[in-house]
């Protein structure tokens, strides 16, 4: 199977090669373990690679996103200039209405931008638009099948719940994704370090211990032949 790089060092290793073309895999975790920097990361590599890109934030608005690419050394504005990156801002409070529009014409717009990779931050946000779990998981996943109907790999982002920070807040974006890469904190004797697990990806072998990661000043670096403490 045709894998894509995520862009993150020691990541592919653990995929086997990186993610497999075409699946939507879901990023959770929780407040400040990089999800957004994840997403960011995943969208350059493809940029690197001669490959467009689709960015939708439910959080950040288009400049603040450029000026976060940008502090890990990513030209999001060059290439949106150059017509290969989009990233669009949808407000919480127009989603039902951004979800019925995405749904009658993102998936011709996927095609006719040519994009190879997409991300959506957050999928938590844009569950909570709907009135109930029903609701939120057809809305994500008929989502899920129109990115990969167009032929984009995606990453969908979701906040961990504080009450289990190995699930996602209601638990609906795992059951729609291939594959499901948790991010969270392992604490020993007063030490705090970021962790990272691939919790699942489907048709194809990875690994599945825990490992530990850091955000640098040039994104996510993952450290697969270390252990968490």
């Amino acid at each position: 199977m045709e894998k894509v790089s995520t862009g993150i060092e020691g990541l592919d290793e653990m995929l086997g090669g990186g993610i497999p073309k075409g699946h939507v895999v879901a990023v959770v975790g929780s407040f400040g373990t990089g999800k957004t920097t994840f997403g960011l990361q995943f969208i350059n590599e493809g940029l690197k690679q001669g490959e467009n890109g689709i960015y939708i934030s439910l959080e950040e608005d288009v400049d603040s996103i450029i000026e976060t690419a940008e502090s890990f050394g990513w030209d999001f504005q060059k290439h949106m200039d150059d017509n290969r990156l989009a990233i669009f801002k949808i407000e919480p409070g127009d989603a039902a209405t951004a979800i019925n529009k995405i749904q009658s014409e993102f998936p011709d717009y996927i095609k006719s931008f040519n994009a190879k990779r997409l991300v959506l931050d957050s999928a938590s946000l844009l569950e909570m638009t709907f009135d109930s779990k029903k609701e939120a998981r057809t809305n994500l996943f008929y989502l899920a099948k129109m990115v990969k109907s167009a032929g984009a790999t995606a990453l969908f982002t979701a906040e961990a719940d504080p009450r289990n920070p190995q699930t996602s807040k209601d638990g609906i974006v795992e059951y729609t994704a291939d594959g499901v890469i948790l991010l969270s904190y392992e604490v020993s004797g007063g030490e705090v370090q970021l962790a990272i697990r691939v919790v699942k990806m489907r048709r194809t072998m990875h690994i599945r211990a825990v490992k530990p990661y850091e955000i640098t000043d040039g994104g996510i670096v993952v450290k697969p032949r270390s252990e968490v403490f």
